[in-house]
């Protein structure tokens, strides 16, 4: 006894300890063979017994009262510590031995004790682990292919409780069987070998399936061969992609469909890479014959250098509004649309959504109306001062509430001077000492602070005002 590792305590069938090796003290904290007491009951009232569930045993249920009723045991795992004690200090595996010489009644009984403490202290941290770990995760013995671990994100993913999984076999719930490589996965776990991360279809109790990333780690349990395997949901991930694929769907039908012109191109060099039905009317030509291409290959539009002052307009702010151009379609006469433009991302591309709005007939219309109203004007001297006002205001921007001329900067003041002196973009750059894409700028932003998009009519504005020399002719 003094040799063995494993601790013996001799008990005699009357129930009187008669014996303890050193092993077998130092499982028990005691330095001698008295503090484990002079028989069964005193041990039992010295030591606090609890199963591995953490609880207590009953006193008959005592290894040592077990085995003096004549029952054997050939395993049993409990927790023992000192009574008063709250947590359990040691971990014992118990087995018990009859020893007679004559094959009669027993002379002697004997607990024999294996400290596995520190086994089951690396399984309890690693349970805890297990069930803390916030992937989902599952444990699958080899050897029978049955599910012996279940954390609880893995039971939230499958939406069905722990003790529902474990125990099942791997058919029952097959996470494997839509995997992808199925066969090489398959071949993987047989041999006990480390699965790769694979898309898998997670079955799930309802009927459905999840996606999800596994992956396989060979481990041992218990002195068991296993496998963990670890998840990463997915689902999100393809709810995600179903409702951009659905969003760009509508986005494409709705773009395709609108009745309003519209073309994407692609920074930097604005390259035409989709049109809508509307457009291709607008232009006399086909989506085939405009995607890939540039304005200037078949010359969209009138004015080359109008067109690039917009486009740089574009880059330096992001976009523009309603700008007046003339479109020059395949077949028949130009076109006056209002323009406006935004940049946008397209599947993952710098590019710009281009929106022309026909108004030839408006115009038409407009320098209808301009010219009755002028060759009214030339003779109004019978008509009533009020009368004239109101004619002044029709003719000029339609708005009563027109801005005033104090809110001009200096440098749009001369730009409209000069263009009631009919001078035209390159004259006035000319004068002023200016480009001719900055002049298309003032330009620009004179129309929009006083609510006109043609020419004519901010001449007609400016002369209401008492700016260029016609006013002062009048006078």
């Amino acid at each position: 006894m003094a040799d063995l590792t494993a601790g013996i305590i001799l008990v005699d069938p009357s129930g009187t300890l008669i014996g303890a090796n050193a092993a077998a003290l130092r499982m028990h904290g005691v330095g001698n063979r008295e503090e484990l007491g002079a028989t069964a009951d005193d041990y039992c009232q010295r030591f606090c017994l609890r199963y591995r569930n953490h609880h207590r045993l009953p006193k008959r249920e005592y290894p040592i009262m077990r085995m003096l009723a004549g029952e054997s045991f050939p395993d049993m795992v409990v927790e023992v510590a000192p009574i008063g004690t709250n947590e359990p200090r040691w971990t014992h595996a118990v087995h018990d031995v009859v020893m007679d010489e004559d094959g009669g009644d027993p002379d002697c009984l004997a607990l024999v004790i294996q400290d596995v403490s520190e086994r089951y202290d690396a399984e309890a941290r690693f349970e805890a682990m297990f069930q803390a770990n916030p992937a989902p995760a599952l444990i699958l013995r080899l050897a029978d292919q049955r599910y012996i671990r279940v954390n609880a994100g893995f039971a939230e993913l499958c939406g069905c409780p722990r003790d529902a999984i474990e125990g099942r076999h791997l058919r029952d719930l097959d996470i494997l069987a839509r995997a992808e490589r199925h066969a090489y996965v398959a071949e993987r776990l047989a041999a006990g070998a480390t699965i790769p991360q694979v898309e898998a279809q997670l079955p799930l109790p309802d009927g459905s399936t999840r996606l999800v990333i596994l992956a396989g780690q060979p481990i041992e349990v218990a002195e068991q061969a296993c496998m963990l395997f670890t998840f990463a949901d997915l689902e999100p991930r393809r709810k995600a992609e179903h409702a951009l694929r659905s969003s760009e769907h509508r986005s494409t039908t709705m773009f395709r469909l609108a009745p309003v012109a519209m073309a994407v191109t692609l920074l930097p060099d604005h390259r035409l890479v989709e049109v809508n039905e509307a457009f291709s009317r607008l232009t006399g030509r086909t989506g085939h014959e405009l995607v890939g291409r540039v304005a200037d290959d078949f010359q969209l539009w009138n004015d080359a250098a109008l067109r690039q002052s917009m486009e740089e307009e574009i880059e330096r702010r992001g976009g523009l509004r309603t700008c007046d151009v003339r479109i020059l379609p395949k077949d028949g006469d130009p076109v006056d649309c209002l323009v406006s433009a935004e940049a946008v991302d397209v599947r993952g591309e710098r590019c710009v959504l281009w929106l022309y709005q026909d108004v030839t007939a408006r115009r038409h219309s407009e320098i209808e109306l301009v010219e009755a109203i002028e060759a009214v004007m030339k003779d109004a001297s019978w008509f009533s001062r009020s009368i004239m006002d109101k004619l002044a205001t029709l003719r000029g921007s339609g708005v009563a509430s027109a801005p005033a001329t104090g809110e001009l900067s200096r440098r749009e003041r001369e730009v409209l001077e000069l263009l009631c002196e009919g001078l035209d973009d390159r004259a006035i750059a000319g004068r002023l000492g200016l480009s001719g894409n900055t002049v298309r700028n003032h330009v620009s932003r004179l129309y929009a602070k006083i609510g006109v998009n043609r020419r004519s009519a901010a001449v007609i504005w400016a002369r209401e005002r008492g700016i260029g020399g016609r006013a002062a002719d009048r006078d």
